[in-house]
């Protein structure tokens, strides 16, 4: 296999400007591409606030940050974006119809050197890999926070070249993370099926009015000394994102927490990147849920 040098980021949201950050600091030549110039520049913003952060954590210095960032290019033009990519990590919106777009329309402009890899959260590669036009190099790749959260999912589908995953296990070491190997093909890796199992449960403690959210967070977090609990956690991972793992579920409970997760989503609450979501951000209640009396 190749040399990875190049990586490209599709969707400049939360979760692939982190990617995208992390693999410039590592010393990789990336490229961010999204639909919506909007979108590339509060891109900008999320790296340079989370640079701030690497730097009083001591993971880089000051003096590291322009060369990071020197490292980083924005288009909305998918031919140059495409150019010369080693790599593609894609973190479009969690919807079959879109993601199947977008891999239409890369696997045929892609270079034939380039390896596929999706960042979903719940569905699954095989859902993503024909369509590609190149099923052989095809792979889940997913991470979490990145950068608190360090965990990269590899999670292959019958057809992807077993050389891949080596590979991948290989450049997931190389972005700082710590890669752990799906066997098999499962609806949330192995984290985000456990923790659906959480957020499920809070859910339904929710929607048949058992607690509050502010409740609920405080009985986990208390209990197991947690920084957050479930309606906190969703905050963070943006309550758009799991309505649409949500939704299409056809259990009454599933579909009474769409129906709360909805209602937030249609007044602009979708979490902690738009100030508001189930608490109100940069200081959420739940932070003081853990401190002694």
């Amino acid at each position: 296999m190749q040399e990875i040098k190049n990586v490209l980021i599709l969707g400049a949201g939360t979760l692939g400007s982190r990617i995208g950050l992390q693999a410039a600091i590592s010393k990789y030549s990336v490229t961010v591409y999204d639909i919506h110039e909007s979108a590339l520049e509060q891109s900008l913003k999320v790296m340079h606030k989370v640079l701030k952060y690497a730097v009083r954590q001591g993971m880089i210095e000051e003096e590291d940050k322009p060369a990071i960032l020197a490292r980083i290019k924005f288009t909305t033009n998918p031919s140059e974006a495409v150019n010369d990519a080693d790599i593609i990590s894609e973190s479009v919106t969690e919807e079959v119809s879109i993601k199947q777009k977008v891999w239409k329309q890369f696997g045929a402009l892609a270079p034939v050197k380039t390896i596929f890899t999706t960042n979903t959260s719940y569905l699954l590669p095989s859902q993503f890999a024909g369509i590609s036009g190149r099923p052989e190099k095809f792979c889940a790749f997913h991470f979490h926070d990145v950068f608190t959260a360090r965990v990269v999912d590899i999670m292959p589908h019958p057809g992807t070249d077993p050389a891949i995953v080596t590979l991948l296990m290989d450049f997931g070491k190389c972005l700082n993370q710590v890669p752990v190997l799906v066997k098999k093909e499962s609806p949330g890796y192995i984290f985000n099926f456990m923790l659906m199992s959480l957020i499920g449960a809070a859910g339904k403690l929710k929607t048949a009015d058992v607690g509050s959210i502010e409740d609920i967070d405080k009985s986990w977090m208390v209990n197991f000394n947690m920084p957050m609990g479930p309606f906190g956690i969703l905050d963070n991972v943006g309550l758009d994102t799991a309505w649409h793992v949500v939704k299409d579920r056809p259990d009454a409970a599933s579909q009474a927490f769409a129906a709360l997760l909805k209602d937030y989503i249609d007044k602009g609450k979708l979490g902690e990147k738009t100030g508001e979501g189930f608490y109100l951000y940069p200081h959420p209640a739940y932070k003081t849920f853990v401190e002694r009396e």
